[in-house]
């Protein structure tokens, strides 16, 4: 007997984004290659016909796994049954707008989805928010979606985590597969703390400490942390367009390894719902060190944080309460 398909939502679907990550989840790269999926797709009105041509797309490349397609501008019909939803639309910051314009809307399309969710999608759903700002729209939908489990509600920070490890490769001229552990904290915003204390390369005399191969506290104090910080907005200068094939094969990444688990010694990065830990503010979506098995997720405890971590930490941390503020300042 075959699996039964999983139905995955995907938001913003007609978007670069959107047009990315659709395929690889129906390729199996998401939930991996003998699961079955049913997609749904949602996007705005004003995009329906895009989206039309996506599902078209979606036909004409003849994916086996691929069971069904509901492609769809009603948030109910598109929550139906998920299993997994993937909340890629929001509204972008445009030029001349103010931060609190820019949350005040995704306030209300977070507000409405979760709503949606909490109303039509299938018990113990997984939900992980991409749309910037993502740790906030994330808290805001937990608000909102409240008989969804907080620890099923979850953002992107994998993107980072994975541009860490890419720099590190490069940096060292080794297999990206071979450097682990490298940790994103806080915000995915350019407050985030990429953190290699704790990251290891795979080398044929074992595993060796990032920290001790590079051998360069400067570049991994300064630019690595900036470089990693900034990323996203090199792609925009570089591509004219923000980063759509990373960010999509992230996602992938960060809900295979929660869905499949991670493997043995190994964390990845994820924003979640803080309880306290590491003296982080609690309430907030905050990054952390997390392992994962049997679908659930598990902060890594016990690291030791230096002097220049915990401040690190702790802005990135204050930054995600002022935005949990200004957030709840447009409920009102």
């Amino acid at each position: 007997m075959g699996k039964e398909p999983l139905r995955v939502l995907v938001t913003g679907a007609a978007g670069q984004i959107g047009y990315a990550l659709v395929p690889m989840i129906a390729r199996g790269v998401m939930l991996g290659v003998d699961q079955p999926v049913i997609l749904h797709m949602l996007d705005i009105p004003p995009a329906a016909e895009a989206l039309n041509g996506v599902k078209m797309e979606l036909v004409d490349a003849a994916f086996p796994l691929l069971k069904g397609i509901v492609a769809t501008t009603d948030v109910a019909e598109a929550c139906k049954g998920v299993n997994v939803a993937v909340m890629v639309g929001g509204f972008p910051r445009k030029e001349g707008m103010e931060r609190k314009d820019v949350m005040s809307k995704n306030v209300s399309i977070y507000k409405s989805q979760a709503s949606a969710l909490e109303q039509h999608a299938a018990p113990n759903c997984k939900v992980l928010v991409v749309a910037n700002p993502a740790n906030t729209n994330a808290l805001i939908l937990k608000e909102f979606a409240p008989s969804i489990p907080e620890k099923n509600i979850s953002c992107l920070t994998r993107l980072d985590h994975n541009r860490a490890l890419g720099q590190i490769s490069e940096r060292l001229n080794v297999q990206v597969s071979d450097v682990k552990n490298v940790i994103i904290w806080g915000n995915h915003s350019s407050s985030q703390y990429p953190d290699v204390n704790h990251a290891t390369v795979k080398t044929e005399s074992g595993e060796k400490p990032v920290r001790e191969l590079v051998s360069d506290d400067a570049w991994l104090n300064g630019e690595f942390i900036s470089t990693v910080q900034q990323r996203g907005a090199a792609i925009i200068k570089a591509r004219k367009l923000s980063s759509a094939l990373s960010a999509a094969s992230s996602a992938c990444d960060h809900i295979r390894d929660w869905v499949l688990g991670t493997p043995e010694g190994t964390w990845v990065s994820m924003g979640v719902y803080s309880d306290g830990s590491y003296n982080t503010p609690a309430g907030i979506i905050y990054s952390f060190p997390v392992t994962c098995k049997d679908g659930e997720w598990k902060i890594v405890q016990g690291l030791p944080i230096d002097e220049v971590s915990r401040q690190k930490m702790d802005a990135t941390g204050a930054e995600l309460v002022e935005e949990k503020a200004l957030a709840y300042s447009c409920l009102t």
